[in-house]
């Protein structure tokens, strides 16, 4: 974790797990604005999509993006 952190971007972190309390602590540990947990794609029309740091503010999509101002981080989770 912290050397996916030790970066100036933050758009998108993936990784698989099938524990489901390290699903939750890994992903809200990522300092990114989406998580790909077991899914390799994880961007959708009706997702917001958006990153943090250099990767921007703010998301486009889903019913959160009129929210720009605000860190939301989305989570993916599949085969689980």
């Amino acid at each position: 974790i912290d050397a996916a952190n030790d970066t100036p971007f933050g758009l998108a972190g993936y990784f698989y797990s099938s524990d489901i309390a390290r699903i939750f602590r890994v992903a809200e540990a990522l300092e990114v604005g989406m998580v790909g947990i077991n899914e390799g794609i994880i961007s959708t029309d009706c997702a917001p999509f958006g990153g943090v740091k250099e990767s921007g503010l703010g998301r486009e999509g889903g019913r959160t993006g009129i929210d720009e101002y605000l860190e939301t981080k989305y989570l993916c989770v599949g085969g689980v």
